[in-house]
């Protein structure tokens, strides 16, 4: 009797590949949702389901399929959440012509570019509906329509009008457009579905282009688009089949459907990965422990495939580290190094001593607290909250209004060496790139004129970006003044406007979107210049602590997670809640008798995500309101054994 190979218990999830091949190659194909937990070897499963499918490796119905696919002219796509997702699956599966991978932006615009028509009715049916209910629900309202409602549904309808005056529509899925007719990311996606929904000629172009699309992270796939794709898969053998992958734990966003398996027709299939062969066994212990959680304020189902370990990965450093969140910015960073030097003893890791550990935080004020850019993020929150903070997509640059300042002078500022000289030639450079050089007058008088105030304007430039004290203000006056980039006319105007800012609004007042972005001006003119290049380090995803959003996805050998109720801001996050240093407000219970998502429900799954990160060893560093009452929460949650978690003195 031969003996049983070592790695056979971490094969229990090979046969879902070929499960799934076999959905997609029966006749009619069947549609399924893919549960895939985290580091189950989800891209691994997509990649060899499309080999095999496309005639890549010896398959007898995915070589038939292939030939069908080859001969109508048409492929397989496959819409990822991130571009790099979409570079990776790319070179996973090589030079495939049976395949487009995109993202969801990509694959909408792909879809309705050039039907300038119908996208422009689209966008006006959706802003009409936006307004009916904006409307109907300010009308609801003891105070009926304010003031304030007022100014935001007459910004509606100016939406409204513009539409209408609108010739040709433009938009690029990697970039910010601007002018007439650019569209923004979520302009695009509503257009997409609601054409999607109500033309039918648009269903019979995506069906004959793309009879299979599978829709990789689809949990946090933006709803009404993924509303529109599986009425379409309806019913089966329509013309459309498909192919849903993700993990409702880890959905991160709230545009995603908050219980999509609950969602899924029964008819589809729902093949299972079990295995996650990313982390340490205590690891993944964890995080199903977390998820499994019976606590006070959830109203999400505890639904979900509990995840086993590879055999070998017996091993794992888990540790939760509880301090008092009335401890100054700086006194928390220090004693978040004892928790490392903690962590170094309890894992033998050298990497937590030397500072080889990826920092995690669940709220991006937090981030932007401890990296001192603060008051560019507020002010970019205010001017645009859904392009503020970066997102795992890589679709946020920040505010489209002001990425002259995040572009252009960002660039022109690179060209300053650290003596504190212009790079002419660098700065001509990026002059002549952005287009600056295009207009420089014919004429020899009016051309040297022309050179000569541009060049002032640098210098004053360089003066200003180079003064520790210079506001954003004093920067942009000398760039703005001499016209030297094509900036936003939003930007122009907020600048020129030199009233002082309104008045932030009290407790439960209403705020126009006009006096909002107001205060977002004002207070961007007013921060410190020097902010700006932090805010853009953390835009790319590359400050030293990183948020969920921005790791979704990856993996690391150690990581520390800080959790900070008291300069998170907001109360859609709480970790105090979760382990027990702060009660369920009001607010909650009323959410929790409606049968909605709460608190509790939102902080789970960013604890899951975040925890899920880790390979090796994983420190959970919670600040609390009080961290007595945590200590004994945590004691009798089962999560943690006693010599894990400890008060940090």
């Amino acid at each position: 009797m031969s003996a049983v190979p070592i790695l056979a218990n971490n094969d229990r999830d090979a046969g879902v590949v070929e499960e799934i091949c076999g959905y997609l190659t029966e006749e009619p194909p069947r549609s399924y949702f893919l549960f895939a937990g985290a580091g189950s070897g989800k891209t691994r499963t997509l990649v060899e389901v499309l080999r095999r499918l496309t005639g890549v490796l010896k398959h007898e119905k995915g070589e038939q399929l292939a030939r069908r696919l080859r001969t109508y002219g048409r492929s397989i796509r496959v819409v990822t959440y991130t571009k790099n997702a979409v570079a990776v699956i790319n070179g996973r599966l090589g030079d495939n012509d049976l395949v487009g991978v995109s993202t969801i932006h990509s694959f909408c615009w792909e879809l309705i570019s050039g039907f300038n028509d119908d996208i422009r009715e689209a966008l006006i049916a959706v802003k009409e509906a936006q307004l009916e209910k904006e409307t109907a629900k300010a009308q609801a309202k003891p105070r009926g329509i304010t003031a304030a409602k007022q100014r935001d549904l007459d910004e509606i309808k100016a939406d409204i009008e513009g539409f209408r005056t609108t010739d040709v529509f433009m938009y690029h899925p990697d970039r910010n457009t601007y002018g007439p007719g650019a569209l923004a990311h979520k302009n695009v996606l509503d257009a997409a579905a609601w054409l999607l929904c109500n033309k039918p000629t648009l269903q019979t172009i995506l069906r004959d282009r793309h009879p299979i699309v599978l829709i990789d992270e689809s949990q946090d796939t933006i709803k009404g688009m993924l509303d529109a794709l599986m009425g379409l898969a309806e019913p089966r053998g329509s013309g459309l089949t498909l192919g849903l992958l993700g993990d409702h734990r880890q959905r991160i966003y709230t545009d995603g459907h908050s219980d999509l398996p609950n969602l899924v027709p029964q008819s589809w299939a729902t093949p299972e990965l079990q295995m996650n062969h990313r982390s340490q066994g205590r690891i993944v212990t964890l995080i199903n422990r977390i998820w499994k959680a019976e606590l006070d304020g959830r109203t999400q189902p505890t639904t979900g495939v509990e995840q086993h370990p590879r055999i070998e990965k017996t091993g794992g450093v888990v540790r939760l580290y509880v301090g008092d969140t009335s401890l100054s910015p700086e006194d928390k960073v220090r004693r978040e190094r004892w928790c490392a030097d903690q962590m170094r003893e309890a894992s033998g890791a050298a990497a937590w001593g030397t500072g080889q550990y990826q920092l995690l935080a669940l709220e991006h004020k937090l981030v932007a607290t401890r990296g001192s850019f603060l008051d560019v993020y507020q002010a970019m929150v205010l001017l645009d909250p859904n392009a503020a903070a970066p997102a795992g997509s890589g679709d946020n640059k920040g505010p489209a209004a002001v990425q002259v300042m995040l572009n252009e002078l960002a660039h022109l500022e690179a060209c300053v060496g650290a003596d504190g000289a212009l790079n002419e030639f660098l700065a001509t450079e990026v002059f002549r790139r952005h287009g600056s050089l295009d207009n420089i007058p014919e004429d020899p008088a009016t051309r040297a004129a022309r050179v000569d105030e541009m060049l002032k304007a640098m210098a004053a430039f360089v003066a200003a970006c180079t003064d520790e004290k210079s506001t954003a203000e004093d920067v942009l006056f000398p760039v703005l003044s001499a016209n030297l980039f094509e900036f936003d006319h939003r930007l122009s105007a907020a600048y020129a406007d030199k009233s002082p800012p309104p008045a932030a609004p009290g407790r439960g007042e209403e705020e126009s979107k006009q006096a909002r972005m107001r205060r977002g001006w004002c207070a961007l003119f007013d921060a410190p210049w020097n902010q700006l290049k932090r805010y853009r380090t953390y835009l790319a995803g590359n400050s030293v602590l990183a948020t969920h959003q921005v790791v979704k996805g990856s993996e690391f050998m150690h990581v520390m997670v800080v959790m900070d109720d008291a300069v998170a801001g907001g109360n859609q996050i709480s970790y105090d809640k979760i382990f027990g240093g702060t009660q369920l407000s009001k607010g909650d219970r009323e959410n929790v008798d409606k049968g909605k998502e709460t608190t509790i429900d939102r902080t789970l799954r960013l604890l899951y995500v975040t925890c899920s990160r880790a390979q090796e060893s994983l420190a959970l560093v919670l600040w609390s309101s009080d961290q007595e009452a945590a200590l004994t929460r945590i004691k009798e949650s089962g999560w943690f054994t006693d010599d894990e978690f400890q008060a940090i003195q």
